[in-house]
């Protein structure tokens, strides 16, 4: 699947000349689903405006960090979706954690809430299962691997490395389009050993 490349006017570097326009790889994220549903959020942070809000991927960031409204809203939808898994304490610097122990696993990690990125169309969405959604931060301990980027963030949402890890990214910088896949785990391989020369 494609999406398009969005241009930020303004750069989002941490020091830059003005009139520079960002470097980094924003994307039309225009909701977000969890089970099939929608995410109930402020869909005006989704847009850039003067520089601020929209969505970019980040290999910086390990994992995806998003404004504390929408953070919290997609919590709550995902926490109503994971009533099967029993909740325990939080292990920084996750605030949702679960016990893995009677959590069934998957090809594609644990049997966690399936959760949709969609994009400019609502039949082209980026599909994240638990092996991306969820971190094993102890033996028994599994965490939802996004974090509360507080109140003001230069960006709204930052998709970070770790949800980003066993999927295949193309950044078509001719085109300005982003393509990508979902996890390559269904595909019985990972990044590690996949054959980029195949039409996976």
């Amino acid at each position: 699947m494609y999406t398009p490349l969005i241009l930020n006017p303004v750069s989002t570097a941490g020091s830059y000349f003005q009139g520079n326009p960002s470097t980094d790889y924003f994307i039309n994220l225009t909701s977000i689903k969890i089970n099939g549903k929608a995410v109930l959020l402020n869909t005006t942070l989704l847009n850039i405006t003067e520089g601020n809000g929209g969505t970019k991927i980040s290999t910086v960031n390990p994992y995806t960090v998003m404004e504390t409204s929408i953070f919290k809203a997609f919590v709550k939808v995902f926490r109503q979706e994971a009533k099967n898994l029993t909740k325990v304490s939080s292990v920084k610097p996750f605030k949702y954690c679960f016990s893995s122990k009677n959590t069934p696993s998957t090809r594609v990690g644990p049997a966690a809430p399936i959760i949709d990125l969609v994009m400019h169309s609502s039949s082209v969405y980026w599909r994240i299962f638990g092996a991306n959604s969820m971190v094993q931060v102890k033996e028994d301990v599994i965490c939802l691997g996004f974090i509360d980027g507080g109140s003001n963030p230069r960006t709204s949402i930052v998709i970070g490395g770790y949800q980003l890890e066993d999927n295949l990214v193309q950044i078509d910088l001719e085109k300005a389009r982003l393509g990508f896949s979902s996890s390559l785990r269904f595909k019985q391989t990972t990044c590690s050993n996949f054959n980029f020369t195949s039409s996976a």
